[in-house]
C-alpha cells in the first residue's frame, strides 16, 4: 500500500474525531508546533513536528488516534487506510502520527492565540511563592 503524504495525513487527520481536550497530550510540548504555526511560519512548525510528534505520541496520544483512525477506517473515509498503514509500517515517525500533531497544534494556536497559559505554560513564580504586596 502507498504511504501517506504529509499534507494527505494532515487533511485526515481533521477528519478524524480527536479532541485536544481528550487527548492525553502536553499542550507546552505541543506549543512548540502550535507558536509557529500561529505565527504563519510553516517551515519552522513542520520542523518542531518532526522533533516533538515521537515523544507526545508516545505520550498519549497514540491511542486515541489509533482507534479514531479505525473508526475513520470502518467508515469509510478515505486514506485512512494509508494513514493506519503508515502507522503500521512507521510508527511514532509516521506522516500520520506528523499530521495528527499538525492538526492539534492548529487547534492550539486558535484556542490559546498566543497566550502561553492557555498553551499549557504554568505562570512564574507560581502564585503561592509570590511575595504579597
Amino acid at each position: 500500500m502507498a504511504r501517506i503524504t504529509f499534507k494527505a495525513a494532515t487533511l485526515l487527520a481533521a477528519r478524524l474525531d480527536l479532541d485536544l481536550d481528550d487527548c492525553a497530550v502536553c499542550l507546552a510540548c505541543l506549543s512548540f508546533v502550535s507558536l509557529p504555526l500561529g505565527a504563519g511560519d510553516e517551515r519552522e512548525a513542520r520542523s518542531w513536528t518532526r522533533r516533538v510528534a515521537p515523544d507526545i505520541w508516545v505520550e498519549g496520544l497514540e491511542q486515541p488516534a489509533l482507534l479514531a483512525l479505525r473508526r475513520a477506517r470502518d467508515e469509510g473515509v478515505p486514506d485512512a487506510e494509508s494513514g493506519l498503514a503508515d502507522l503500521d509500517e512507521r510508527g511514532l515517525r509516521s506522516n500520520m502520527a506528523q499530521g495528527i500533531v499538525w492538526h492539534l497544534a492548529g487547534d492550539l494556536a486558535a484556542r490559546a492565540q498566543g497566550d502561553l497559559l492557555k498553551m499549557g505554560f504554568k505562570p512564574w513564580p507560581p502564585p503561592e511563592l509570590s511575595p504579597r504586596r
